[in-house]
């Protein structure tokens, strides 16, 4: 082994040198084969993964459709720079992009994925004002308990106290901003009605445009769904709506990530058509469901408003990387949007989706669940569901004899493993400090069958109360 390999792992998997620094403490299991949402480790385990990666594996692993338009792709073109050259099947999904926005979007700019479709955003909404001859417009307004990227700018402009942390120092405070999160659940007043509390946040979007100056303002940014941080939440009804007016009133841009919500999650192909009162963005960003994990893609959806002011300036994107608009990752992604569109796949999240709330409903928050007292809400829609979890509540604290549960979606995440199922468990999203609550998020493919929603939920609740038994409930 080199110097700069080191062994870690645990007792299941064993330990094995490394040499890459991985994202988690302990060393990750190691996948040598994929199939639909199954995945075979290098020791032979088979293991369910119910979450596709992090809501990336739309359609599982291993479409001979998708295989078959990469390779045919790599035996064309593999690689032009875009500054320099075109190709077809960039040409062809930007084509495919439009034309199912319903009028929505004009223009795409392709990047390599999430973060960089957020920076993308980012600059690309500058730009216009720049060009439109607005460069005192030099703020954005995003909310609390958001997640936009990885990169120092996306930190910057969303706002989770704990995955900020490190780097709190290097971030931009002067030009980004926040307000509160949109999480009726968590924040709508006891004695306020949910449009009492819509308005409250109108008003509260507002209130930071005067305070910053309406004319300074580039735009208002929000996650049509908000992922990973709080566990597929959705704004209460109409809600866009009123942040929208907000930006038309001042003239600034209305903004979504829709990132981890978007391209079918939510069972539509934009999150804003089902979860956004159908008002839609004049920037957005897609990302994972877009080339469905089967090569790195994201895009920024431009509308007709941000178009046309970029082509009476410059007439041209000023924002590309090395990989943008890479030809086998667009052909991947246009053979992805081909398989949704050719095999009905949105109509099946319609069936499997409501199976599998059903079941987690029945299983988790019936009358003999053991998991009942501490399950806060099961919430979602299409093929992406979440289970938060509350320790400090009345019913909890009877039940829980001093455990807080601070590690329990982490800790549920490990077992479901051990189990033979991937999920997602995350601790911090229910209050603004990011130190409270704990949930566990479901985005399967979304050509899951009604055998697998079963398989998945019965591995999902043995889990969750094996870990509540070793915690003594």
């Amino acid at each position: 082994m080199s110097s700069s390999a080191h062994s870690n792992g645990d007792a299941k998997h064993g330990a094995r040198p490394t040499a890459i620094l991985h994202r988690t403490p302990s060393l990750p299991p190691v996948a040598s084969s994929a199939e639909g949402i199954y995945v075979t480790l290098s020791d032979g385990t088979k293991i369910i993964d119910a979450v596709g990666g992090a809501a990336v594996a739309c359609i599982g692993n291993g479409h001979p459709v998708v295989k078959q338009a990469i390779k045919d792709q790599v035996d064309k073109v593999s690689y032009v720079y875009n500054m320099q050259l075109s190709n077809e099947p960039a040409e062809a999904l930007a084509h495919n992009l439009i034309a199912s926005s319903k009028g929505a979007f004009d223009l795409v700019g392709f990047v390599s994925g999430g973060s960089e479709a957020m920076e993308g955003v980012i600059k690309t909404a500058r730009q216009y004002f720049y060009e439109t001859g607005q460069g005192q417009r030099v703020n954005f307004i995003a909310r609390q308990l958001s997640f936009h990227g990885n990169t120092l700018a996306t930190l910057s402009l969303a706002y989770h106290p704990t995955r900020r942390a490190p780097y709190a120092a290097l971030l931009n405070t002067d030009n980004f901003h926040h307000v509160s999160p949109a999480y009726a659940a968590r924040f709508k007043g006891k004695d306020e009605t949910e449009e009492q509390y819509v308005e409250r946040l109108r008003k509260e979007l507002e209130d930071k445009f005067l305070e910053l100056g309406p004319d300074t303002v580039i735009g208002f940014v929000a996650e049509t769904v908000v992922g990973a941080t709080t566990g597929v939440v959705a704004a209460p009804k109409g809600y866009f709506k009123a942040m929208k007016s907000v930006c038309d009133k001042y003239g600034a841009l209305f903004i979504l990530d829709e990132v981890m919500s978007g391209m079918g999650r939510m069972g539509t192909l934009h999150a804003w058509e089902s979860f956004g009162d159908g008002v839609s963005p004049d920037l957005q960003a897609v990302a994972k469901g877009l080339g469905g994990g089967y090569a790195s893609i994201g895009a920024v959806l431009i509308s007709k408003r941000v178009a046309e002011g970029l082509q009476a300036g410059s007439g041209y994107w000023k924002h590309g990387h090395t990989y943008q608009a890479h030809p086998i990752s667009c052909a991947a992604a246009l053979a992805v949007q081909k398989v949704i569109a050719d095999e009905k796949l949105f109509e099946n999240v319609a069936v499997q989706g409501p199976r599998l709330e059903s079941q987690l409903r029945a299983r988790l928050t019936g009358p003999n669940a053991r998991a009942a007292p501490f399950v806060w809400d099961v919430r979602g829609g299409g093929a992406w569901w979440a289970v938060e979890f509350d320790f400090d509540n009345e019913a909890a604290k009877a039940k829980a004899k001093g455990y807080e549960g601070k590690t329990f979606g982490t800790d549920v995440q490990a077992k479901a493993l051990e189990n033979g199922l991937v999920i997602m468990g995350f601790t911090g999203g229910s209050s603004l400090d990011g130190l409270k609550g704990s949930h566990l998020m479901l985005s399967p493919a979304y050509n899951i069958t009604a055998e697998e929603v079963d398989k998945i939920v019965d591995i999902f609740v043995k889990s969750i109360e094996q870990v509540l038994a070793e915690n003594g409930l």
